[in-house]
């Protein structure tokens, strides 16, 4: 595996004040399954996934339960 260019460094002067925090991020190599994620389950996309990805899972659950229901109850 090739180490990551990820990382913080935190310098500080005794002469000086100011503090110093840089953070160096790599995002040459971003894996395809983080770029889908974070487009598709952040945000208002996300948002708008989850509510018919939920109401996809609703009407399933609903269709199964009418259907094994009705041959359940079947007057014979």
């Amino acid at each position: 595996m090739e180490p990551q260019d990820t990382g913080v460094q935190y310098s500080r002067w005794n002469d000086s004040s100011r503090d110093e925090v840089s953070v160096n991020t790599s995002t040459a190599e971003v894996s395809g399954c983080s770029r889908i994620y974070t487009k598709l389950c952040t945000g208002k996309i996300g948002i708008a996934v989850k509510v018919i990805g939920g109401n996809i899972l609703f009407w399933a659950v609903f269709v199964v339960g009418y259907v094994t229901g009705y041959y359940v109850h079947k007057c014979k």
